[in-house]
């Protein structure tokens, strides 16, 4: 296969080292390779044999009536010159996009066949249970059980019920604290009773449990104090129960809760909190003769950290002892997120049990930091400048001044009773200049700096604070 890699000037000894030992041309077409016209491709294809060009990911223009007269497909390689030597060695074996940079259409690809496995997977898997329609235990992926803590005070708990589904939950565990009562516990499932996804109800006091026995499909959680009051009931409901530990072992509580006659039993050995004995109390996950539950959330909760890095690993240990549901929240600002974090991470799981460890899956937790770094070429210049100190003085635009701010999923830029409105701080910042609302480049510059904070504040789910730090 014969191919043309047009390139420019900066990164030319990349790209050459890149195809060495390939049949490759590689062609300097001015100092930056984006730049690259239809009109000088087709130049450097016409009547050379070439079997594929590959150019630029980051050029913008269309080669498609390039491709109609030299007959030489021209497809999109990566964005950056150093993701080329990851390509050029997969060509024949894959089929790369026209109009989508290689390393987006890969990734792209990578992850469509992950999650095509992983829906593929489920459907054939057995479980040991179904609970309204979900799989439990036997071989398939450990389920997402999403807690809303004290959901009598919810003030829009279907609306946060549904949230969390679309979030990934594959149950919704609904949290009632000592200070709910039996009409609480009704009036909040008689809200939910029409919708088809499972919930479960999570305290230990009898008649809570009883009263939510209607609709709950799962109880969180009983133990030798409670399952001689409510055991019966929630086995003639039909409920599935999750037992702990209590007074009574969990073997002999689950003993109990056979003797009650409920026949859907997940057991939860309880997993400490970091600090607290995390380590050891993995030791307690052995096989019960019951699907495990794993308490995921305790552990993220009380751990000052970001919860993403912290959920994957937790899902990693939990697939190692074998549990087939995980437990997390959103109690905290710090774990906001956590419900399709920790649904990412099963799925994770899912495509990790044929290998060693779980990388390079197609999908990942990665947010913050890199897979890999981008190795560019250097810059040329011929002067240096450094920056000096900008000026304490604020020269105040005539325009005015703007109030910055976000409200749910949106950067709002307010200036004289006028708000600019929108999701992206490159629309609202055209919006502002193409309405004379700004006259001075310092201030452009900073309202250009503030809206993209907001904006990454609105992505990464943090506070916005105009003038501050991010």
């Amino acid at each position: 296969m014969r191919i043309l890699l047009p390139t420019g000037s900066v990164t030319f000894e990349m790209v050459k080292m890149a195809a060495r030992g390939m049949d490759a041309d590689v062609v300097v077409t001015g100092e930056i390779a984006s730049f690259l016209t239809p009109a000088h491709l087709e130049r450097l294809l016409s009547g050379r044999g070439y079997d594929l060009a590959l150019v630029s990911g980051m050029c913008t223009a269309s080669f498609e009536e390039v491709e109609r007269r030299t007959g030489v497909p021209v497809y999109r390689g990566p964005r950056h010159a150093a993701d080329l030597a990851l390509i050029l060695p997969l060509l024949g074996t894959i089929q790369l996009s026209r109009t989508t940079p290689a390393d987006d259409f890969l990734v792209s690809e990578k992850r469509t066949e992950a999650m095509r496995t992983i829906a593929e997977r489920e459907e054939e898997a057995e479980g040991e249970y179904l609970i309204r329609g979900v799989k439990i235990g036997g071989n398939s992926r450990m389920k997402v059980l999403a807690e809303i803590m004290d959901a009598h005070k919810e003030a829009d708990i279907r609306a946060k019920v549904c949230e969390y589904f679309a979030s990934g939950a594959d149950i919704v565990d609904l949290g009632f604290g000592f200070d709910a009562t039996p009409d609480d516990v009704k009036r909040v499932l008689c809200e939910l009773e029409d919708l088809p996804g499972p919930l479960s109800i999570d305290t230990q006091d009898p008649a809570l449990i009883a009263a939510g026995l209607f609709r709950a499909d799962l109880v969180l959680s009983l133990s030798d104090r409670n399952i001689g009051p409510v055991g019966g009931r929630v086995a003639e409901c039909g409920a599935g129960a999750v037992v702990v530990p209590g007074d009574q072992s969990l073997a002999e509580n689950i003993r109990r809760a056979e003797s009650a006659g409920i026949s859907c039993i997940i057991a939860d050995p309880l997993i400490a909190p970091v600090g607290s004995g995390l380590v050891p109390s993995l030791s307690n996950f052995s096989d019960p003769g019951y699907p495990l539950f794993f308490g995921a959330g305790n552990v993220a909760e009380l751990l000052d950290a970001d919860s993403i890095g912290a959920n994957a690993l937790l899902a990693g240990m939990a697939m190692e002892v074998k549990a087939s549901v995980i437990f997390t929240s959103e109690h905290s600002d710090k774990t906001r997120g956590a419900v399709s974090e920790m649904r990412r991470a099963t799925e994770m799981m899912v495509l990790a049990k044929e290998r060693p460890y779980p990388k390079d899956l197609g999908i990942d937790l990665l947010v913050l930091k890199e897979k890999r770094r981008r190795r560019e070429p250097p810059l040329h210049y011929r002067e240096e400048i450094p920056a000096g100190k900008m000026p304490q003085e604020i020269t105040y635009d005539p325009c005015g001044n703007f109030r910055i701010g976000i409200e749910g999923n949106e950067i709002v830029a307010v200036i004289s009773g006028r708000a600019y409105r929108g999701s992206s701080w490159a629309d609202v910042f055209h919006e502002i200049l193409e309405r004379g609302e700004v006259s001075l480049l310092d201030h452009a510059a900073y309202l250009g700096a503030e809206l993209y904070k907001a904006e990454l504040a609105i992505r990464f789910g943090r506070s916005f604070e105009q003038d501050g730090p991010f």
